[in-house]
């Protein structure tokens, strides 16, 4: 079975963000290490946010590398450059090893399956069955049990075999046979969306409940809300869609950010403005350019990865 986004690759990723922090801390780093630094951050999401997560990580272990800096440096070791750069590399597993843990929890480390931020999966199960996985997921497939357990995220699961399959998440459970589903973790709750055919909820606390096709609710701590119609816009993603009628661009972007590494921020005027259409995820700054070219907003761009949205014609 694939593994979308192995987690060797993510701590990869945290690993190299903390050999350059070392490297531009050392007081060796050249110009073209600065270079060759910023290629890196700009290669993909992961490393800028990596690289972001690992300078604020630094700041709370400051000290160690000021007094092991002072030590290297009084010596009159002709190398003191070369000892002192070990030195903040030896300094540096420690923010490393907790940007491991503040960028994934274990449970997502240790999943079958995950995607990263703005990624899409599609994973055709042994039985005909085919789950997707949106953005910043991760799932664990058990097909010997029939059971896929949400653990964080969102997924998609259409069953076409004539065996159930339970899918447990992280306040009940929810079964179906020949159906389709869309799963989401929220902060607080689960929110559980029917496609197609009937699906039997088993909240943590409270009765089980048959939610059928075109309905939806939400799982909490204390039980199942109240059925409701769901927006059939709303699983566009499993397209690579991000469809919106009427909505209000602060809720539009408040989904977009998922999909995008980084920081996406507006001002507060923005969010009652309306958003109609539909937009490819495959490319989010194209979203927010269609917004400009769509909406009195315009888009202020730090780095591809710090963007503000502000009234047009207002200075930054």
């Amino acid at each position: 079975m694939k593994h979308p986004e192995p987690s060797s690759a993510i701590r990869t990723v945290a690993r190299a963000a903390a050999h350059w922090l070392a490297l531009m801390e050392s007081g060796t780093a050249t110009e073209q290490d600065r270079v060759q630094l910023q290629q890196w951050r700009d290669s993909a999401g992961a490393h800028e946010s990596a690289w972001q997560k690992a300078q604020l990580l630094r700041q709370r272990f400051n000290t160690l590398p000021s007094a092991l800096a002072m030590a290297t440096l009084d010596r009159p070791d002709p190398g003191r450059r070369a000892v002192l750069k070990q030195a903040l590399c030896v300094a540096a597993v420690v923010p490393t090893a907790w940007l491991l843990s503040r960028q994934l929890p274990v449970d997502v480390w240790r999943a079958d399956l995950q995607t990263a931020t703005g990624e899409h999966s599609r994973v055709p199960l042994a039985d005909g069955s085919m789950l997707q996985l949106n953005t910043a997921s991760a799932v664990n497939v058990d097909m010997q049990a029939r059971l896929l357990t949400l653990v964080r995220g969102e997924m998609a699961l259409k069953v076409s075999g004539s065996a159930p399959i339970t899918i447990e998440a992280r306040y009940g459970r929810i079964t179906l046979n020949r159906s389709e589903v869309c799963v989401r973790l929220n902060p607080g709750d689960c929110q559980v969306s029917v496609l197609s055919g009937t699906v039997q909820l088993q909240p943590l606390h409270g009765p089980a409940l048959l939610l059928r096709e075109g309905q939806q609710v939400s799982l909490g701590a204390t039980g199942a809300g109240g059925v409701s119609p769901f927006d059939p816009l709303q699983p566009g993603w499993r397209e690579r869609v991000l469809m919106a009628q009427n909505q209000p661009l602060g809720d539009f972007l408040r989904e977009l950010s998922r999909y995008r590494a980084g920081l996406l921020r507006w001002e507060p005027a923005l969010e009652t403005l309306r958003v109609t259409g539909s937009f490819q995820l495959d490319n989010t700054d194209r979203i927010l350019s269609l917004l400009a070219a769509t909406l009195p907003v315009q888009v202020h761009a730090r780095t591809r990865y710090w963007v503000t949205l502000v009234p047009r014609n207002t200075p930054v």
